[in-house]
């Protein structure tokens, strides 16, 4: 089943078999998925920092000396 996803592409609606493409359209291919798989490697980093962040600035909060009400 992989390998029958590898095989066709949509682009804007319309499937197109990628052995039918020129290889200069298949290299396309080839970065736009390579593209796609940083992205999503880069949005998992960015969660990562992001829950990072979060729980530093709960430390610091922690650590802060408490404001007296008068």
């Amino acid at each position: 089943m992989a390998d029958e996803k590898q095989k066709t592409i949509t682009i804007d609606g319309t499937e197109y078999n990628v052995a039918d493409l020129s290889e200069n359209a298949r290299n396309q291919v080839v970065n736009l998925r390579v593209t796609d798989a940083e992205i999503e490697k880069l949005k998992q980093q960015l969660a990562i920092y992001q829950t990072a962040r979060t729980a530093y600035a709960k430390a610091l909060s922690a650590e802060l000396p408490t404001k007296e009400v008068h």
